[in-house]
């Protein structure tokens, strides 16, 4: 019979997938999105993962993703949570699987991805409550997704709307504080798991918009008058032609932050990445002489 649920849970994560709603074949009194305890194998059911950074395009990597280890959901690493069916099935039904009403009982197993907005829910025997068997790498990227990690706070030099002079060091910065380069950290839990992730930025990758790329691991000096013309300590360019050369007549800049998070928690621990990105537009000109 567990080969069976596995079979079901398989198609129904398929539909899932490809957007459709998931029932099983033997359960004709489903309605799409309820979990009645005679109705349904399977469901989709809303789901919020929590408040994501509202900055420009990310992406994630990790070396403990969900998938790595637990065996919880229908999918690997899918946390799962469990409620005592009420009432309890009929005797006879499916969900008990071959067992009679007092020989254990039927729960309504709840398994939701952290990074989507649905939940697959399956109802099964258990001759006792179960236990919920959270991933860490699951529950860390729960405490992630309430951070707000944000792109650079752009500071460059010279500013969006003036005019820079060629051959003159640019400086390039991004304000510190928690949510544009760090440290950032927030707590998840869910089950007996609690995971606590630090986030920093660990590199700005700054595209200048003439074919040069300047890679700085720290947050970048902010340039002050006195430092007349010499060139940033940590972060800085040199433009060789104006800004003329390009179409829109500036050199668009982009600032591409990458978050290293540590996390740890559950008797585990590991690192994930997110990546954001901003922009702005400089005025390289020429000096003009006059004869």
């Amino acid at each position: 019979m567990l080969s069976r649920h596995l079979a079901v849970a398989a198609t129904s994560l398929a539909s899932l997938l490809l957007g459709g709603t998931a029932q099983a074949a033997d359960s004709p009194k489903g309605d799409a999105g309820k979990c009645t305890v005679d109705a349904t194998w399977f469901c989709v059911t809303a789901h919020d993962p929590g408040r994501r950074g509202t900055t420009t395009p990310s992406k994630r990597t990790g070396t403990n993703k969900p998938g790595d280890r637990s065996k919880d959901g229908p999918v690997s690493g899918m946390p799962c949570t469990y409620k005592l069916a009420d009432p309890q099935p009929p005797a006879g039904s499916i969900e008990w699987d071959g067992h009679k009403p007092g020989d254990g009982a039927v729960y309504e197993k709840i398994c939701a991805p952290g990074a989507t907005d649905a939940a697959i829910s399956q109802m099964i025997w258990a001759p006792a409550p179960p236990v919920a068997q959270m991933d860490p790498a699951v529950v860390a990227q729960i405490a992630v997704d309430k951070m707000l990690l944000k792109a650079p706070d752009i500071g460059i030099t010279p500013k969006p709307g003036g005019k820079g002079v060629v051959g003159m060091p640019v400086y390039m910065w991004t304000a510190k504080g928690p949510e544009t380069y760090g440290p950032n950290t927030a707590s998840a839990t869910a089950g007996a798991v609690t995971v606590t992730a630090t986030a920093r930025v660990s590199r700005i990758v700054w595209v200048m918009g003439d074919g040069t790329t300047v890679t700085c691991t720290t947050a970048g000096t902010p340039y002050r008058a006195e430092y007349g013309k010499k060139p940033s300590p940590d972060c800085g360019h040199r433009y060789t032609l104006p800004s003329s050369t390009q179409g829109s007549g500036k050199y668009h800049v982009t600032a591409t932050s990458t978050w290293t998070i540590d996390w740890t928690g559950g008797g585990q621990s590991g690192r994930l990445t997110e990546v954001r990105q901003s922009a702005v537009d400089v005025t390289i000109t020429e000096v003009q002489v006059l004869n």
